[in-house]
């Protein structure tokens, strides 16, 4: 069962790093909307601290594993850049907000399955749906 959640990380990686060389292409030396941006050091062990949390929840809760699995590709993919590049390639800019990439929007997508999952198990709504 694990196996397929792997296989997700590692497709949402690759989409991720493949895709960063098309539309309006930023180098991104920060963190979410540029924010730290001289703080590349920082970023970096961050990421790694993060991957190592998000690795050992994603073997330890069955329960969020499509959000851990977003979560960790989306940090995966934006620790290849950082690594390797030491900035972030972002190319996805619709206007409204700030130029972002497949790995940024992972991990909203992260965020927002965990924050379903928890509305969706919490004792209130519980409550509602069984009246």
């Amino acid at each position: 069962m694990k196996i397929k959640y792997i296989i997700l990380i590692i497709i949402l990686i690759i989409l991720d790093q493949v895709t960063k060389f098309y539309f309006g292409y930023v180098h991104n030396k920060g963190s979410a909307f540029g924010m730290f941006k001289d703080y590349s050091l920082f970023l970096t062990i961050f990421s790694i601290i993060a991957l190592v949390v998000f690795s050992y929840l994603f073997f330890r809760f069955k329960k969020y594993k499509i959000a851990l699995s977003f979560a960790l590709a989306g940090i995966t993919g934006n620790l290849i850049d950082r690594l390797f590049l030491g900035y972030v390639r972002d190319f996805i800019d619709i206007k409204i907000i700030p130029v972002f990439n497949f790995a940024d929007a992972y991990l909203n997508i992260a965020l927002g399955l965990y924050i379903l999952f928890e509305v969706l198990d919490s004792k209130y709504f519980k409550s509602k749906k069984s009246k």
